[in-house]
Formats: structure tokens, C-alpha cells, sequence
């Protein structure tokens, strides 16, 4: 147990510091590369404004005719570019390569006949951000150069990438050292209850065990009656409820018992023999359905004592007159055991909080049953021990499904 919860701990603390790193080296990244369409396209738009070039201007304190854009009085300088004239049907016309060198005529005609057919007015082709802008005697297309920003913005994202990684893979290391220290005082907590429930159980059975034989000696004096039956009748329970405690925190300490390949079937059947009686004798029906030959890896005590549990509960909560059906069902690779009793009062939707410790829910959940809530906490730590799923549902508010999923 304490080993789980401080891997769920490690999976938290993972989660939230990636979730962390992902927000905002995905924002750096997208605003990065946003910014870089931005400029190109107010370069490209600046062209498309100027008949296909650049403006010239004569720079001087006065004049600034790049004024709040991303320019200098280097841009138009610096800038690499190159425009196609279409006529109306799309062929290009006029080509003006003046201010790029690594693209001929030939290169400039076949980007701007593909540009034309993916009837785009801005955009990417290879390393140009392309604009094209309709005009009285067809179309013009702009191809600026973006292999240094496009550099840059790949460089910064992997950058980026590569450092959240190292960083993920360093708060991984610290996690994982200090996550004994941070759980340690839960552990030591958790063993001292454990320890003490075990001592505790251990010393109730002695004085039980001294009250059971003595009210079987005033039985064989006074014979039986309403308080000697009363008596046994609680130190029965109080036995199974210590036991049961000492098997829960047995089975919590994380050892793995031995697992073999085992009949599931014919457990469930053999284990089910004594309840036929029992629920008969409460005006009760038990009706099976076992599929035969199903098997699975497991401990044959605790699948046995998996069953019984939860066929004692569906007699004892079950109300008057109810029809118990267990069911055994191969699913895929696994099985489905599910045990589904009417009952009385009970809401609509999942009951898996009866699994918890000490609950009892309903009003058919009282002390006349003899039970503490502690039977189905055993059940679902069985059915954690063989990997199995365990739930309660009640699809219609008079019906109950326990169901144990062994994958």
C-alpha cells in the first residue's frame, strides 16, 4: 500500500510539473511563431502595397516611413524576395527576381502555378511566406524569404523542447528521492495502525475465547437460553470481525501470495454449497448461472473466501422473499463473477462506497444482520490482490450488482 501511494505521488507530481512545462514552453513556441507570420506578412503586405517592391525611402531624422511596423532603415536592404505577375487565368507573366539568388525563373514559375491552384491568399511554400493580392489585370504573388526566421523559430522550439525534457527527467530524479521523505510519516502512521490492529485482535481472542467457554458452562448448569444463545451469538461475530481485520491487514501489506492456475468454476460452485441451506432457511432463493472450465491465476483460500463473503452478504441484505443469482461469465481472456440480489431503499447508481471500511448503507444495513461493514472491504482487497476489478451498482433502485472482473 505504501508503495503504491507513493508511486500515485510520483504520478501527480509528474503530471502537474508536465502539465506546467507544456503550457508554457507551447505558448513561448506558438506566440514565437505568430510573431514570425505576423512580420513576414506585414513584409509581405508592405510589397503588395508598393506594386511588388520594396519602398525606397531617404531615411533622415524627420522622415520615418516605417514607422510602428517591425522595420529598420536596413530592412528594405536585407530583405529577400521575390513577385510573379498571373494574367486572369492564372498564368504567370512577369517575373522579377532581382532581389533573391537562389531562385531562376523557371523555380519562380512553377512555385507560383502551384501557389495559384491552392486558391490561398497567404502562406507557406518551403522556406517562402507567399501573399497574393488580385488586380485589375489579374493577380500578383510575393515570395519572402524566411529561412533565417524559420531557423531560428525551429531552433528556439527544439531548444525548448530539449530543456523541458532534461528538466522533466531532473524533477523525475528529485521526485523520486523525496517522495520517501514526504510519505515516510503516512507509512510509519499506517504501520502503527496496521501493528495495532493486529495486537488488538490477537489480545480480543483470548478474553472471547474465555467468554465463549463460559457461557457453555452455564449452559451445561442452567441449560440453554435467550442470553447464553445472545452471548455466543456475539462473540461469533466479534470473532469474525477480528479475524477479518487481521486478514485485511494482512493482505495490505503488499505480499504477494501464491498464485497458481486455478478453477475458478469450481470454486464458486463448491464454495456456494452451505448457502443454498442458509438462504433457504430465510425464505430465500439462490440461483446460479457458472459457465464450466473457466480458470484463472490465483489463490485458491482467498478466491473461495472472495465468494463467500459476497454470497453471505447477498443473504444477509437481500430482502424478504428475494431471488440471489450468481453468475460466472468467460469475458475475453478473463471472467465475470457477479452476484445481484433484490433489495429494499436503495438509491439509483454506483454503491462502490459500500466497499470502504465499517459502511453500511440503507436500512436494511442494521445491527439485526450481524454484519460490521468490514466483509466487503476483505472482498475488494481479495479481488486488488488477483488484479481484478470490483464494483456495486443498482441500475433501478430495487436491484443490486456486485461484480468482480478478473482481466
Amino acid at each position: 500500500m505504501i508503495k503504491k501511494m507513493r508511486r500515485k505521488f510520483i504520478i501527480a507530481a509528474m503530471f502537474a510539473v508536465t502539465a506546467v512545462l507544456t503550457v508554457i514552453i507551447g505558448g513561448m513556441i506558438t506566440v514565437n511563431y505568430f510573431n514570425l507570420v505576423s512580420t513576414a506578412d506585414t513584409t509581405i503586405d508592405m510589397i503588395l502595397s508598393n506594386d511588388g517592391r520594396f519602398p525606397r525611402a531617404e531615411f533622415s531624422p524627420d522622415k520615418k516611413p516605417f514607422e510602428h511596423k517591425p522595420f529598420s532603415p536596413e530592412t528594405p536592404f536585407e530583405t529577400r524576395y521575390f513577385t510573379v505577375r498571373l494574367d486572369r487565368e492564372g498564368n504567370p507573366v512577369v517575373f522579377d527576381i532581382d532581389f533573391v539568388a537562389a531562385i531562376d525563373i523557371s523555380e519562380a514559375e512553377e512555385m507560383a502555378k502551384n501557389v495559384f491552384l491552392r486558391d490561398e491568399s497567404s502562406g507557406f511554400y518551403g522556406n517562402y511566406r507567399f501573399g497574393l493580392a488580385d488586380n485589375e489585370k489579374g493577380s500578383i504573388i510575393v515570395f519572402l524569404d524566411c529561412f533565417r526566421s524559420l531557423s531560428t523559430f525551429r531552433s528556439f522550439a527544439f531548444s525548448g523542447i530539449f530543456i523541458s525534457v532534461i528538466g522533466l527527467a531532473a524533477v523525475f530524479i528529485l521526485v523520486l528521492i523525496f517522495s520517501g521523505v514526504i510519505v515516510r510519516p503516512i507509512a510509519e502512521s499506517y504501520e502503527k495502525q496496521r501493528r495495532f490492529i493486529t495486537d488488538a485482535s490477537h489480545e480480543i481472542k483470548t478474553p472471547l475465547a474465555i467468554i465463549s467457554a463460559n457461557a457453555e458452562v452455564i449452559e451445561a448448569e442452567n441449560g440453554e437460553s435467550e442470553w447464553t444463545n445472545s452471548i455466543k451469538n456475539q462473540v461469533e461475530n466479534l470473532s469474525g470481525l477480528t479475524q477479518n481485520l487481521i486478514t485485511l491487514s494482512r493482505m495490505e501489506e503488499g505480499k504477494e501470495p501464491a498464485m497458481n492456475n486455478v478453477s475458478l468454476s469450481q470454486i464458486v460452485i463448491e464454495s456456494l454449497e452451505p448457502f443454498y441451506t442458509l438462504a433457504s432457511s430465510k425464505d430465500k432463493m439462490l440461483t446460479t448461472h457458472i459457465d464450466a472450465d473457466i480458470s484463472v491465476i490465483g489463490n485458491d483460500p482467498m478466491l473461495r473466501q472472495l465468494v463467500s463473503i459476497l454470497a453471505d452478504n447477498a443473504v444477509k441484505y437481500s430482502n424478504e422473499n428475494a431471488e440471489i443469482i450468481v453468475s460466472l461469465k468467460k469475458q475475453g481472456r478473463g471472467a465475470v463473477l457477479s452476484f445481484e440480489n433484490t433489495v429494499d431503499g436503495i438509491s439509483t447508481g454506483n454503491h462502490d462506497r459500500l466497499f470502504d471500511r465499517f459502511v453500511r448503507s440503507d436500512n436494511s444495513r442494521n445491527s439485526k444482520t450481524g454484519g460490521h461493514g468490514i466483509g466487503l472491504s476483505v472482498a475488494k482487497a481479495i479481488a486488488e490482490t488477483h488484479k481484478a476489478i470490483v464494483s456495486a451498482f443498482s441500475p433501478n433502485g430495487k436491484i443490486l450488482n456486485i461484480s468482480i472482473i478478473f482481466r
